[in-house]
């Protein structure tokens, strides 16, 4: 009786044993840290390099001059080897362009890519009787009642009738209306505009 059940312990050793060296080792894609994937910001359509993006720059036949870079506020760039490149108002295919003309003067093939990682020239803004007054980065499409929303929604005394958006246009200041409270009874719904960088949203 004690022979049958040493040799019954002995086979359930050997079986997990077994089951151990035959599990699948996790594959490599599984075994990456989470977290190890470069950060890249998801582009608007019609986007434009501008002042406090962050890009990263990167030649593949020269990794030493590679690197994440600011716009600087004149819209510039700095990259170890070459001067000063203007970047604000390019997009980013345009900047990579550039990149490999300059960098082929002193290295051959330079392959150059650039990575938008973060926006943060696109700002809308909001001031005046709202909860959060500041500046808001448009990462994406943004309504007038999203950036209220954005912002804590209205202090206690604040003119919802009476809102105005300021914006400009072909170099004019231009300014549109926004009535609130028409706009939640789904009335002026048209007045629920789409912001656009650099639109100024006043609350009274």
């Amino acid at each position: 009786m004690q022979r049958l059940a040493v040799t019954a312990i002995v086979f359930v050793l050997s079986v997990s044993v077994m089951a151990q060296q035959s599990a699948p080792s996790p594959s490599k894609a599984e075994a990456r840290p989470r977290g190890a994937e470069s950060t890249v910001a998801v582009t608007p359509p019609g986007y434009l390099i501008g002042p406090e993006d962050v890009l990263a720059i990167l030649f593949w036949n020269d990794k030493t001059i590679s690197g994440d870079v600011v716009v600087r506020p004149d819209g510039k760039i700095t990259t170890p080897l070459l001067n000063d490149i203007q970047a604000a108002g390019l997009t980013p295919d345009e900047l990579r362009v550039r990149l490999n003309e300059e960098a082929s003067h002193y290295i051959e093939d330079p392959n150059a890519t650039v990575v938008v990682k973060q926006i943060n020239s696109r700002k809308v803004f909001i001031t005046g009787e709202v909860e959060k007054a500041g500046a808001y980065t448009l990462t994406g499409p943004m309504t007038v009642l999203q950036l209220v929303a954005n912002a804590g929604g209205f202090k206690e005394y604040a003119r919802r009738d009476r809102i105005v958006i300021m914006r400009t246009e072909a170099g004019q200041q231009v300014q549109l209306a926004f009535d609130y409270n028409a706009v939640v009874r789904g009335k002026k719904l048209q007045q629920n505009v789409e912001l656009k960088p650099g639109d100024t949203v006043v609350v009274p």
